[in-house]
């Protein structure tokens, strides 16, 4: 059941078809709870934002947030409810984030920072943080 309250920015047709090649939609409990993250922490722009959804891009990116009660009708919704985090067995990867801001960022704002910033060996200086509903994003540059 959706609970914005006016028109959407624009139809979720009209969105879809300005996607291309790979963007992520994560489901979340609650999109203002997790947009700070987002934006904030990693610095993407918030294209649109409402009770429902949120598109946002930046670094080549555009990921998509949706809160759960909008995947009520999906034959797997019952598994929102679980209380536990999310995200476990997918990293999700953003090049081209200064990773000690992005850790200072999420360190000042409250979030969990998995590991701190560190030279890896495959060739990017990154550190792991996880948004609010335990979705992992390792962020980071090149060596």
């Amino acid at each position: 059941m959706r609970k914005r309250k006016t028109q959407p920015w624009m139809t979720a047709a009209e969105y879809g078809r300005t996607l291309g090649g790979l963007s992520v939609n994560l489901i979340v409990r609650d999109v203002a709870r997790s947009l700070p993250f987002y934006t904030q922490v990693l610095g993407l722009t918030a294209l649109h934002s409402d009770d429902d959804f949120a598109a946002l891009e930046g670094q080549g990116v555009r990921l998509q947030l949706h809160a759960d009660h909008t995947y009520e009708r999906m034959p797997w919704a019952s598994r929102l409810k679980d209380p536990a985090e999310r995200g476990l067995g997918a990293e999700i990867r953003i090049l081209g984030i200064e990773p000690e801001a992005a850790e200072r960022r999420a360190r000042e704002a409250g979030f969990t920072v998995l590991v701190a910033t560190r030279d890896w060996p495959h060739g990017w200086r990154d550190c792991v943080l996880e948004d609010p509903d335990g979705y992992t994003f390792a962020v980071g540059i090149p060596l």
